[in-house]
């Protein structure tokens, strides 16, 4: 899974980061620390932009 994050201007689908939180979440057993807490974070905020994205669109 691409860890990479997408152009400027080219959000990923809610779906898409949400199952690289997921793989995250699996690789680590549930335990954040250092790196992997910071790009949980950045993933985090990624999933809720673009919910928000996917929710004002389908309104």
């Amino acid at each position: 899974m691409s860890t990479t994050p997408p152009p400027e201007g080219a959000p990923r689908p809610a779906e898409v980061v949400q199952a690289e939180i997921r793989a995250l979440m699996q690789e680590t057993g549930g335990w954040l620390w250092g790196p992997t807490r910071d790009r949980y974070e950045q993933l985090r905020d990624e999933w809720i932009a673009a919910d928000r994205g996917e929710m004002a669109t389908a309104a």
